[in-house]
Formats: C-alpha cells, sequence, structure tokens
C-alpha cells in the first residue's frame, strides 16, 4: 500500500493484545514505526510522534492530553485493544474530535463466558458442596440438607442488559432456564424481545435462583445493590459479581452473607479491589474470590488486537468504525 499512514504503538506489552498474525496484518496496512512505548514512557518521548498518524494501544496507553496532542498534531485516530477508555481520554482529546476505537465488545465475550460457567457451578451449589469434601478430610460429607437447584428449570437473574447482560442471555440459551432481568433503562418490551422476563430489581433477587451484576458503574448505580436485597433472596441463592464491586454496597452484602449462610456469593470484583486485610470477605465460608479474571486472558487478549485490526481496515477504507467510542457513551463501557 503506498503511503501508508505511520502508526506507533504506545501499550505496556503489544504482545499481550495483538497476535504476531495480528501484527503482521497491520504491518502490511500501516508503517509502523519500530520504536514502541508505554504510556508512561510516552510523556519523555513526545518528539517520536511528531508524524504518528494511528495510536495502537491497550493497556498501559498514553494518556491524551494536551501535551500529547501538541506534541503529535498529525493524529487521526486511536486504536484501543482493551476496554474502557477513561484513563485516556481527556476533555482536551474529546475537543479535538479524534475517533478513538474500544475493543470492550471483545472484552465482554470471555466475561460472558465466565458468567455462564459460574451460573451452572452455583446451581450445581458446587463451591460449598466442595468445601464439605476438604472439611471432612476424607471421611463420606454428610448429605446436603437440600438438593441445589440444577440446571433445569430454575430461575436466573440478570442485572444490566447490556453488552455482557446481553451476550450471558444468549449462552444461557443452552440451558432450559426461565431468565429474569432487570435495567431501567432497556423497555419491557424490548428486554422480552431478548427472551427474558424484565422485572423490578427487588423481584428478581427475591424470586432467581442465581442473581449475576452486570450493570455499569455510574453515579447511578453505585451502591444500587443493598443488603435488604440479599436477605430477600431464596433459601440457597447465589450471587455472582463481575461488573463493579461499588454497585454493591459491601457492608450490606457481608452482613447478609453472615446471617444467612445458605446464600453464596461469587465475587471476581470487589470494593476496594482486592479487599483490604482482614476483610471478612477471605473468610466467610459462602464466599468465593476471584482476582478480576472474568475478562480477557491469555490468548483471549488477541480477540481484542483482531477487532482493532478490522477497525483499521474501515478506517483506511472511509468506512464508519463500529467500536468508536463517543464522550456519551465512554462512561458506560466497563
Amino acid at each position: 500500500m503506498k503511503n501508508k499512514p505511520a502508526a506507533l504503538y504506545i501499550l505496556d506489552d503489544a504482545n499481550v493484545a495483538y497476535s504476531p498474525q495480528t501484527q503482521a496484518e497491520l504491518a502490511a496496512l500501516l508503517d509502523v514505526l519500530p520504536s514502541r512505548m508505554t504510556g508512561k514512557e510516552a510523556s519523555g518521548r513526545l518528539a517520536e510522534i511528531a508524524d504518528v498518524r494511528i495510536i495502537l494501544s491497550g493497556w498501559g496507553g498514553p494518556k491524551l492530553d494536551a501535551a500529547f496532542l501538541n506534541a503529535a498534531p498529525r493524529i487521526e485516530a486511536v486504536f484501543y485493544a482493551a476496554g474502557s477508555i477513561r484513563s485516556l481520554v481527556t476533555e482536551d482529546f474529546w475537543r479535538h474530535n479524534i475517533p478513538i476505537c474500544s475493543a470492550w465488545g471483545a472484552n465482554a465475550v470471555p466475561v460472558a463466558e465466565f458468567t455462564l460457567a459460574q451460573i451452572i457451578l452455583c446451581l450445581k451449589h458446587t463451591y460449598r458442596r466442595s468445601r464439605a469434601i476438604y472439611a471432612t478430610q476424607g471421611d463420606l460429607p454428610p448429605p446436603p440438607t437440600e438438593e441445589p437447584p440444577g440446571c433445569y428449570g430454575s430461575r436466573v437473574g440478570i442485572v444490566g442488559l447490556g453488552m455482557i447482560g446481553r451476550l450471558v442471555v444468549d449462552l444461557l440459551r443452552i440451558l432450559k432456564v426461565e431468565v429474569w432481568a432487570y435495567d431501567p433503562v432497556v423497555p419491557d418490551e424490548k428486554a422480552a424481545a431478548l427472551g427474558v422476563r424484565p422485572t423490578n430489581l427487588e423481584t428478581l433477587f427475591r424470586e432467581c435462583d442465581v442473581v449475576s451484576l452486570h450493570a455499569p458503574l455510574l453515579e447511578s448505580t453505585r451502591g444500587m445493590i443493598t443488603g435488604e436485597h440479599f436477605g430477600s433472596m431464596k433459601h440457597g441463592a447465589s450471587f455472582i459479581n463481575t461488573a463493579r464491586g461499588a454497585i454493591v454496597r459491601e457492608p450490606g452484602m457481608i452482613a447478609a452473607l453472615r446471617a444467612r449462610p445458605d446464600l453464596f456469593a461469587v465475587l471476581d470484583v470487589t470494593n476496594p479491589e482486592p479487599p483490604l486485610p482482614g476483610s471478612p470477605l477471605y473468610t466467610l465460608p459462602n464466599v468465593f474470590l476471584t482476582p478480576h479474571i472474568a475478562g480477557s486472558n491469555g490468548r483471549e487478549c488477541w480477540r481484542m488486537g483482531e477487532t482493532m485490526l478490522e477497525e483499521v481496515r474501515r478506517h483506511l477504507r472511509g468506512e464508519p468504525l463500529r467500536w468508536q467510542v463517543r464522550p456519551e457513551t465512554a462512561s458506560l463501557i466497563a
């Protein structure tokens, strides 16, 4: 390709988000500069970005502030092979009207897959029954006081019908479960068209065998899930959080889990993250913690780079960008 635009990788490690094949395909489309840098290094190497037109980024990307933009007046697009862009963008950046694309849709896929796995494990009471085996030290564990609900005919509640929530709904079609959902910005008829039963938050917590949280962290959702919601859950019900810890009022959740040992919580996110030393979340027997691993890991990250490769192609062809993020939607991306 003649007159290929100059491009530069600015992120912690290009090999994490961009596979060798994707890097080769980008090199065929762009004049990729051999010098790479991290976002932290960029502020001290601004002279190297004067002619750059395309930024290829990901985790550890640059702060797109006035100093950066003044040093790189030819930038025409930023491609971010990760999720939320809030750590990158500034008011100065938005004023320049430079397109920025995020691979948040690609990062939603492993979160939904992780959630499906946790829903199945929770419906079979896997974690609590596993702990009973360890506790008996080889003796046969006592029979459960009640059978777990299992997947067939159970009721799963989804809080938030954004990208991830909808992917979870799609994946749940392989199970014979009822899916209920709460999302105040999705009209009931649209939710019903997705194959879910729309309901309010209180009813969802009270009636579902598993509740999975997928709402974005906004001022309107901060602390949205309270101890009262947990206290109203069905006997033996489970809660899964792969969204953000601050959406849950953690002291109320802990109090409810202490009072209701029949409940169970799988928490991939907490507030703060990780929990502070001495937090009851480390010792409560009805809590299973994972260290924010629901999103892309290992080769899953390459899906995000491939998504940005397709966006680069659209940009070069002058086509509309599928994953462009705008100021009014930036806060919705986890």
